[in-house]
C-alpha cells in the first residue's frame, strides 16, 4: 500500500487552497496602501483586498493605474526522500507578470498572463532535507503591452497578487507528464499521454472505472520504445452512461507507467463520455441531440477576496445557476479556477471556456503560450464544450488554428460578438434584429452576451420574449445573459474596509445576484422562464378538471423521471393573525419524451373550490425544484365581497360647502372636492390619515366634472357626470355605514399607446413602515418581467434599497407589485387597507431613485404621486437596450377607446378601510 501511494503524484500546498484557507507569506508592496515595508499577506489573495496597493477599475486611465509590484517570500521544507524525483512548482494563477526564484536562483522565464496555471521544474534548485526559500515578484501591470490589452483594459475590476493556489507537484523521475482524453458518446475512448521515461522502454496500461470505483471493461495497454515520449491508448466501452448537463455521468481512468515489470507511476483522471457536434446552419448537438443553451456569464469574484475564490464558492455559484434552470455558463473573460470546472462536471453545466481578450488581444507568441496552458489545464473536463478566442474584438486570428492542434477533442472555436465559425454571437442585439443577418441570417445565432443587466433591468426583463423566440427558431442556439453577480468590492482604502461595497458606479451593478449572492427579482423570473417543464397558463374555474397542458423542454430527460406535487391554500386576511390552511394532493408524473407536449393531471380533493390558490411544484430527477407555479381559485371580487363590510349601526351623514363634500360614517370622515372629486382629507377617531390627492389618472385626463350626490339605501354616493366630449372619464365614491369607502373610476387612456395606466394618490413616504398584501410577491415586477413570483400573502418592511447597490437588501420595497387583491399599509400613524374587485391590478409603492446611463437605455419610469393602483405598468430597459427593444412585452400598452364609448372604458374599483385597524 505504501508503494502504491508513493507511485501517485503528490501535491503539497505552499499556499492555502482558496480564500477560505490561506497561508501567510512574507510580503512587500512597492506602492499604494501599506507599501514600502515587509509584512505578511495571506496566499492566495488579491493584495488590494488585504489592504495593499491601489484599486483600479479596468477603464482607469493609464496615468492613474496602480502599477505596483508585490514581493513574496515563503520558506518551506523539502524531505531528503524527494531527491531524485521530479519536483514542479505550480502556480494556478498570479496577476500579472510573475518572476520566481528558488534559493536565490531563477526558476525560469517570467510568466506573463494572470489566469493560466504555469509550472517550473525546480528539482535541481532545491535543498533536500532542509529549508528552501521561494521568492516571487509579481507585477500587477505587465511589461507586455498585449497582456495589458487583453486582461487589464476591460469592463471589470483589475487586481494584483497570487490569487490562486501555489503547490509542489512531486513525481517519480520517470512519470506520466500529461494526459488528454477524448471520450465519445458511442463509448470510443482515446487518451494521449506525454511521458518522461528516461529513455527506458515502458508500458502504459489503463483501466476505466465508474466514478465510485467499479471496473468498467477490461484493462488496455500500449508499449513504448526507448525514444517514444508520447503514446495513445484506445478503448471502446459498450453503452456508456453519457455526460450531459442533465445527466452528468462521470467515469475515471487509471493509467499506470510500468518499466521492467515495475509500477513506476500512476495517474487517475475523471472524464465523461459525450460527443459535441456543430452542424452548420443548424445548431449544436450533444450526443446526437440538438440543444439550446440557457446560460450566464460569470466573472470569478467575491467581494472580500476579489478573484481569489474557493471550491465552496464554486459549489454555491453552480448550484445557484442550476436552481435558475440554467444549463450553461460562459467563462468571462478568462479561464476559471479548476474547482469551478470540477463542479460543472459533477453537477452538470455546459461551459464555454475563454482565452482572455476583452477588446484587446495577446500577441501571437504570448497567446500561443497561454492557449497551450489553457488547453493543457482544462482539456479533460466534459463540461467544457466550446473554446472562445477573445471577447468583443479581442481576437487574435492567428491563434484560431492552434485550438484544434492542441485539443484532442477538437472543440469548436468562436469569437464572442462576431459572426465567426458559423455562429453569429453578436452582443445585445434588439429583439428580431438583423438585415440578412442574425435573426434573419444563415449563421446559428448564439449571443454570448444578451439582456445586459443594470440595476434591476435586463436579465429577467425581456427574457420571456427572447427565450420564446429562441425556442421557436431552429437557427437559435440559446445565449448567455450578462451577467451572474454584481461586482461590488470591499474597499480596504475607504472607511477602514467597512463599506459600502463599491461597484464603480453602474459598471459593476449588472448581476442577477448580489455580490454575496443575494437573489434579485430576475433570479426567480429566469427560474420560471427557463424551467425545462413548461406549465401553460390555465384559468381555474369551478368546472376545472385538474388538467394542465405541459411541454417537456428537457433534452435528455423524460418527465416521468421528475416528480410533481400539488397544494391548495386558503390564506389569511389583512387583519387575521391565524395561519393559512392548506392541503396537498397527488400528481402523477406523465410520460413525455423531450420536446413532447401532453397533460399533467392533478387529483384535486373534494371542496378544492373553497381554497384561494393552487400550487404545482415540479422536482427534477436530482431532487432540485424546477419551479412552483401558482394559480388563483378565488378571484379579487370574491375576496373583496368577503372582506368589505358595508353595513353599520349608524347612518352616513354628509354636509356640503361651496367647494367640499364632507361625509362621515362610523367615526370616519371623508372630505372630497366638489369640483374635481379628489380626496382631500381623511380623519378617523385617532386623527388624520395623510392619504390624499387622488385619484389622479396616469396618462389619462382628470376631467371628472359636474358632481352630484344622492343616497342609495343607507349608502351615500358622490359621482361625476359623463359627457363624451368634456368629461368622458368618470369617478364615483360610495360611502357605506360601516365606514368602508368604494371608489369606482371609469376612464380612457390618453392615447392609443401609453406607458402606464391607473390612478395615483399622495402619501408621505417617511410615514410608511411596511405593507402586507394578498397577491403576487414578494418581488416587484415590470411589464416585461412579470414571471417568477408566487400568489400568496406577503409582508415587507420598508426599505430604500436600490437594486445592485449597497446594502443589497431584497426584495426591494419600492416599485410595482402584481395581482393585488388587498394591501394593508402599515404606517407610523394610522394603518389603512385597500382592496379591489378587479383582476390584474398592480399596486405601486413610491418611486425608486432615478437611474440612467449615457445612452438613456435604463430609465425606471414611474407614475406621479406616491401610491398607485395600476392596470398598465412600465417596462424596464437594459444597460444596452431601451425597454421597447427587448420584445413585445417591453413595448407600450395599446388601447383603442372607440370614440369614448362608455361600455369600452377601463374600470377600476377600489375599497378603502380608513378605520386605522
Amino acid at each position: 500500500m505504501q508503494l502504491a501511494i508513493a507511485q501517485q503524484t503528490e501535491k503539497r500546498y505552499l499556499s492555502g487552497t482558496g480564500n477560505d484557507h490561506t497561508v501567510p507569506w512574507q510580503f512587500y508592496c512597492t506602492a499604494g496602501q501599506n507599501s514600502g515595508k515587509w509584512t505578511t499577506i495571506p496566499v492566495p489573495s488579491n493584495w488590494e483586498l488585504q489592504g495593499f496597493g491601489k484599486y483600479n477599475y479596468g477603464f482607469a486611465k493609464d496615468s492613474s493605474r496602480g502599477k505596483e509590484q508585490g514581493l513574496y517570500k515563503h520558506e518551506f521544507q523539502v524531505p531528503a526522500s524527494w531527491k531524485g524525483k521530479r519536483i514542479n512548482l505550480v502556480f494556478e494563477g498570479a496577476m500579472t507578470d510573475t518572476e520566481v526564484k528558488i534559493n536565490g536562483q531563477s526558476a525560469g522565464p517570467t510568466h506573463e498572463g494572470s489566469y493560466y496555471a504555469f509550472k517550473y521544474d525546480i528539482s535541481k534548485l532545491l535543498n533536500y532535507g532542509s529549508g528552501n526559500l521561494l521568492e516571487a515578484t509579481v507585477s500587477k501591470h505587465s511589461a507586455n503591452k498585449s497582456v495589458n490589452a487583453a486582461e487589464r483594459q476591460g469592463d471589470f475590476w483589475i487586481f494584483g497578487g497570487i490569487f490562486r493556489p501555489v503547490y509542489l507537484e512531486i513525481l517519480p523521475a520517470e512519470h506520466i507528464a500529461h494526459v488528454a482524453i477524448d471520450a465519445k458518446a458511442n463509448g470510443a475512448f482515446t487518451a494521449q499521454l506525454q511521458l518522461n521515461t528516461g529513455g527506458k522502454a515502458s508500458e502504459v496500461s489503463a483501466q476505466i472505472y465508474t466514478i465510485s470505483g467499479q471496473k468498467v471493461g477490461s484493462p488496455f495497454s500500449v508499449k513504448t520504445g526507448n525514444e517514444n515520449q508520447s503514446v495513445t491508448l484506445i478503448k471502446t466501452i459498450p453503452n456508456p452512461l453519457r455526460w450531459t448537463s442533465e445527466t452528468p455521468n462521470r467515469y475515471k481512468v487509471e493509467f499506470k507507467l510500468i518499466q521492467a515489470g515495475k509500477l513506476v507511476h500512476t495517474v487517475t483522471k475523471a472524464f465523461g463520455f459525450r460527443t459535441v457536434e456543430v452542424k452548420q446552419r443548424d445548431g449544436i448537438y450533444v450526443n446526437g441531440t440538438k440543444i439550446k443553451l440557457k446560460g450566464v456569464n460569470r466573472h470569478s469574484f467575491w467581494p472580500s477576496s476579489g478573484r481569489a475564490l474557493s471550491k465552496g464558492v464554486s459549489v454555491l455559484d453552480v448550484n445557484l445557476m442550476k436552481d435558475m434552470n440554467m444549463n450553461a455558463v460562459r467563462m468571462s473573460h478568462y479561464p476559471p479556477d479548476d474547482h469551478f470546472l470540477d463542479v460543472c462536471d459533477s453537477l452538470g453545466l455546459f461551459v464555454f471556456d475563454e482565452l482572455a481578450g476583452w477588446h484587446g488581444n495577446y500577441d501571437t507568441p504570448t497567446g500561443t503560450k497561454l492557449l497551450k496552458e489553457l488547453i493543457a489545464h482544462d482539456v479533460n473536463h466534459p463540461s467544457v464544450i466550446f473554446w472562445i478566442n477573445g471577447n468583443e474584438g479581442g481576437h487574435n486570428y492567428e491563434l484560431d488554428p492552434l485550438f484544434a492542434k492542441e485539443d484532442i477533442q477538437k472543440r469548436h472555436v468562436i469569437h464572442a460578438w462576431e459572426d465567426f465559425g458559423g455562429f453569429d454571437t453578436q452582443h445585445y442585439r434588439e429583439y428580431n434584429y438583423g438585415i440578412g443577418n442574425y435573426n434573419h441570417g444563415h449563421s446559428i445565432t448564439l449571443p454570448t452576451e444578451f439582456l445586459h443587466g443594470l440595476y434591476d433591468g435586463g436579465h429577467g426583463a425581456g427574457l420571456e420574449d427572447y427565450w420564446e423566440a429562441m425556442w421557436q427558431d431552429p437557427m437559435a442556439a440559446g445565449g448567455f445573459l450578462w451577467d451572474f453577480v454584481d461586482q461590488g468590492v470591499v474597499r480596504t482604502d475607504r472607511n477602514e474596509g467597512k463599506g459600502p461595497l463599491d461597484t464603480d458606479g453602474n459598471r459593476g451593478a449588472d448581476g442577477i445576484v448580489g455580490p454575496y449572492r443575494e437573489k434579485e427579482g430576475s433570479y426567480f423570473t429566469v427560474k420560471e422562464v427557463w424551467s425545462p417543464i413548461k406549465l401553460e397558463h390555465r384559468e381555474i374555474t369551478p368546472t376545472f378538471d385538474g388538467t394542465f397542458p405541459i411541454e417537456n423542454r428537457y433534452y435528455f430527460t423524460n418527465t416521468s423521471q421528475c416528480s410533481f406535487s400539488g397544494k391548495l391554500v386558503k390564506v389569511s386576511g389583512p387583519y387575521d393573525v391565524t395561519k393559512p390552511t392548506s392541503t396537498t394532493f397527488a400528481i402523477l408524473a406523465p410520460n413525455l419524451k423531450p420536446s413532447e407536449k401532453g397533460t399533467l393531471k392533478a387529483n384535486l380533493p373534494n371542496g378544492w373550490q373553497s381554497y384561494d390558490f393552487l400550487y404545482i411544484t415540479a422536482i427534477d430527477p436530482h431532487k432540485r425544484e424546477l419551479f412552483t407555479w401558482s394559480f388563483p381559485i378565488s378571484l379579487p371580487n370574491n375576496i373583496a365581497t368577503s372582506l368589505v363590510k358595508k353595513d353599520g349601526s349608524g347612518a352616513v351623514t354628509m354636509t356640503e360647502t361651496d367647494s367640499l363634500y364632507t361625509v362621515s360614517a362610523n367615526r370616519i370622515q371623508l372630505i372630497v372636492s366638489r369640483r374635481t372629486g379628489l380626496l382631500k382629507q381623511i380623519t378617523n377617531s385617532a386623527g388624520k390619515l395623510p392619504f390624499t390627492n387622488g385619484p389622479i389618472l396616469q396618462e389619462g385626463v382628470n376631467n371628472f366634472k359636474n358632481f352630484t350626490e344622492h343616497s342609495d339605501g343607507k349608502n351615500v354616493i358622490i359621482e361625476s357626470t359623463f359627457d363624451r366630449k368634456a368629461s368622458y372619464n368618470t369617478l364615483q365614491w360610495t360611502i357605506y355605514p360601516s365606514g368602508w369607502v368604494k371608489m369606482r373610476v371609469r376612464y380612457f387612456p390618453d392615447g392609443y399607446f401609453t406607458m402606464m395606466d391607473g390612478v395615483n394618490f399622495s402619501f408621505p413616504e417617511a410615514d410608511m413602515k411596511a405593507v402586507k398584501w394578498m397577491g403576487k410577491g414578494p418581488y416587484r415586477v415590470w411589464k416585461n418581467r412579470k414571471k417568477g413570483g408566487s400568489l400568496g400573502v406577503w409582508d415587507k418592511a420598508y426599505n430604500n434599497s436600490e437594486t445592485g447597490e449597497a446594502p443589497f437588501i431584497y426584495p426591494e420595497f419600492k416599485g410595482y407589485h402584481a395581482n393585488m387583491y388587498w394591501c394593508r399599509f402599515e404606517t407610523s400613524g394610522q394603518h389603512f387597507t385597500v382592496a379591489t374587485e378587479n383582476e390584474d391590478v398592480f399596486f405601486r409603492l413610491f418611486t425608486p431613485a432615478w437611474k440612467t446611463d449615457q445612452w438613456h437605455n435604463y430609465e425606471p419610469i414611474f407614475p406621479s404621486g406616491d401610491i398607485s393602483f395600476m392596470q398598465g405598468i412600465s417596462s424596464i430597459g437594459t444597460k444596452t437596450q431601451r425597454n421597447e427593444t427587448t420584445g413585445p412585452m417591453g413595448m407600450k400598452h395599446i388601447f383603442y377607446d372607440y370614440e369614448k364609448e362608455p361600455a369600452r372604458a377601463k374600470e377600476m374599483v377600489l375599497y378603502f378601510d380608513f378605520s386605522g385597524r
